[in-house]
């Protein structure tokens, strides 16, 4: 029984962790990265039928590693466009979405990860690599300098 708790916990905080990685709201985002000096990595995804938005979850953001690591340097917003009706966003979180793919994503590129400064300029643009995580977060600190 004891030993059930201890997971159970355990899995209870890194679902917390993992959820605190990625700001709820851009505009939020938008104001950490300047508060905290840092640059905003803006990705949009397709998270229940991108097969590449899947592998770029699963490979690079769900790392412990990499999540500690990127917190130093930057702020990450996912701008989702999930299909199925399960996961579907609140009507005013999709428009938001949507504003920011006009903005930023108008070719519908899935998955687009792009690091801007805290005022929406574009430092850089990449996608899904089959890449260590910490080879993709040299290339997103790249994007900066």
């Amino acid at each position: 029984m004891k030993i059930l708790l201890t997971v159970l916990i355990v899995l209870a905080c890194l679902a917390n962790a993992a959820a605190q990685f990625w700001s709820p709201d851009y505009a939020a985002a938008q104001r950490l990265a300047e508060e905290k000096g840092k640059h905003l990595v803006l990705v949009f995804s397709g998270s229940d039928w991108c097969a590449p938005c899947i592998k770029l979850e699963r490979e690079i953001w769900q790392d412990a590693t990499f999540q500690t690591e990127a917190d130093a340097d930057f702020v990450f917003y996912r701008a989702d466009f999930p299909r199925k009706r399960a996961n579907q966003l609140s009507t005013a979180l999709a428009d938001r979405n949507a504003s920011l793919a006009e903005r930023y994503n108008p070719g519908g590129s899935f998955p687009l990860v792009m690091v801007l400064t805290p005022a929406g300029e574009v430092r850089g643009r990449t996608g899904y690599q089959k890449v260590a995580p910490a080879e993709y977060l040299a290339a997103l600190r790249q994007m900066v300098h």
